[in-house]
């Protein structure tokens, strides 16, 4: 189970970095502003996730 949040997490980061680029390439903040979330949403699920949320 840890193995497949990991590989989602990863997945979803190289998703949102993609976003990012190809917004910046469209000169679409918008779009940046929906890749940077979701990498900080990606990381910050699979912090919490991983560590048990206690």
């Amino acid at each position: 189970m840890r193995y497949a949040l990991i590989v989602g997490v990863v997945l979803s980061v190289a998703l949102g970095i993609t976003v990012v680029v190809l917004g910046g390439a469209d000169d679409s903040p918008g779009l940046q502003l929906i890749g940077v979330m979701l990498v900080l949403c990606a990381v910050v699920f699979g912090i919490r996730n991983l560590r048990g949320r206690n």
